[in-house]
């Protein structure tokens, strides 16, 4: 009997799953409530890397005269026109997945779905007509919104969430971010390079305040920030945010979040800003799917709780992506592969999911890109581990480029030599983290990596001189 699958979500876990269980054989349909793509198309990775492509030129055609390039009359953001493209280039993207679940066969419906019982659902589509449908398996990628703080909700005008920000209509002369996460970070580096006086606050001890990013990653980043004046306040809280006036007047405190035992008040209560965006966290989208119906609890905020084969607690459920929480990995790419693990088991292959080598790709200026174990966690875990740090200025191509800030930092255990983990910040990093991340998938030593060859002139060279560097055989590091 042919399976019939139903995936509740068209994001890049969504989607993928569909594809997959479709050339597997199933009768697949996608239910989607907005666009194809999800977050991450339509509302996160790739438009926000629009917009850094922009910011990246931009800034490139500031140093013109550093390049032999003489250009005459301002050089100015058009946000119009970075409008116009990112949304003509959305549009192809999505063209480009329906065409891909259209050659597979999948059905997609556009519309809400709600879960009635063990294998039944119900679709509500744009002209509140319903429809129901049967399924034999179910996968759950419905992802995440970005989380509204009450104290100072969202009005998307003045305060704005991330999926705010990529719809502005103009270059706001001043912004506040809330959050120096991932997503903070990277606006920060867009809007100052489109011409925005930028202040992050932060609740923490340091940017990028993950598990997974070296500390030494967050020192470099905020030494290049203050470089761009972009001005960071660690161990900071907003509290309020009074938008009676033109602007925002926000009111600051000491964090009581914060790791840092000598946090101290803030030098100021209050700043003023024309906006404020908040970026510190994402609600899951779980509350109206009728998980009940089927008996299917979630964890915390409404996290969905599965095994490393992608399975619920209920039989013939599976769930993907962003909505099973923080307590896995919140990405994209790793999204797509839990829908490939899903849709496997769901037709009958017996996969597992690892995370041990998920790359993590962050797009402020410069880039940092990052996969394995950060030194700090290493030594958490008890294991005897030599570091090698190498700064991207000994390569030629950074000069020739124009870009040397950065390091690269390897983790090698220290009795076999295997690499545990790879920290990068600098030029084309989110590219780079790709070999390190093969090396550990596959179990590589340092000094496999350094009896690589690597293209002359190239970026690349900084994966051997870490990996030279750490044999304690040094090149030019």
């Amino acid at each position: 009997m042919t399976e019939k699958i139903v995936v509740i979500g068209g994001g890049p876990g969504g989607y993928v799953a569909a594809l997959r269980a479709a050339t597997l054989g199933a009768d697949v349909t996608v239910i989607e409530k907005e666009n194809l793509g999800g977050t991450c198309l339509n509302w996160g990775c790739i438009p926000s890397k629009i917009m850094k492509n922009t910011a990246d030129i931009l800034q490139k055609c500031r140093k013109a005269l550093d390049f032999g390039i003489q250009l005459e009359g301002a050089v100015l953001p058009d946000m119009a026109g970075l409008m116009a493209r990112k949304n003509k280039i959305l549009a192809s993207q999505r063209a480009g997945i329906d065409g891909l679940l259209e050659g597979r066969k999948v059905n997609v419906i556009k519309g809400c779905a709600r879960i009635t019982g063990p294998g039944a659902l119900e679709v509500t589509g744009e002209d509140d007509i319903t429809a129901s449908l049967s399924w034999n398996k179910l996968i759950i990628a419905v992802g995440t919104r970005p989380m509204n703080v009450p104290d100072f909700a969202f009005d998307g005008k003045k305060i704005l969430s991330s999926n705010d920000i990529l719809v502005l209509d103009h270059v706001p002369e001043s912004m506040t971010i809330v959050g120096g996460g991932v997503i903070g970070c990277e606006f920060a580096g867009i809007f100052t390079a489109l011409g925005t006086q930028v202040t992050i606050v932060e609740a923490m001890s340091r940017l990028l305040p993950l598990p997974s990013v070296d500390t030494a990653v967050s020192k470099l980043l905020l030494r290049e920030m203050k470089k761009q004046k972009i001005t960071v306040l660690c161990d900071t809280v907003v509290t309020a945010c009074d938008t009676s006036g033109s602007g925002c007047q926000i009111s600051l405190a000491k964090s009581p979040f914060t790791d840092n035992p000598k946090a101290k008040d803030p030098k100021t209560d209050t700043i003023a800003s024309d906006l404020m965006a908040v970026c510190i966290g994402r609600t899951p989208l779980s509350k109206d799917l009728g998980l009940d119906t089927i008996g299917l609890d979630t964890v915390g905020p409404g996290w969905i709780d599965v095994n490393d084969r992608m399975e619920t607690a209920v039989k013939n459920v599976y769930a993907i992506g962003d909505i099973l929480g923080p307590s896995r990995v919140m990405l994209a790419h790793v999204a797509s592969h839990e829908g490939l693990v899903a849709a496997g088991n769901a037709m009958g292959e017996n996969q597992t999911m690892g995370y041990d080598a998920v790359p993590g790709a962050i797009f402020t200026m410069p880039e940092i890109g990052t996969v394995g174990l950060s030194e700090e966690e290493a030594r958490k875990k008890g294991l005897e581990v030599d570091t090698a740090s190498v700064n991207f200025r000994v390569l030629g191509k950074a000069h020739a480029i124009d870009e040397i800030a950065g390091e690269a930092k390897m983790i090698v255990d220290k009795s076999s030599g295997r690499v545990l983990g790879m920290h990068l910040i600098g030029p084309h990093a989110t590219d780079l983290i790709a070999e390190a991340t093969l090396a550990i998938e596959k179990g590589l030593t340092a000094k496999d990596i350094a009896h690589t060859i690597h293209a002359h002139p190239t970026l690349a060279e900084i994966m051997g001189e870490a990996a030279a560097k750490a044999t304690g055989m040094p090149l030019h590091g």
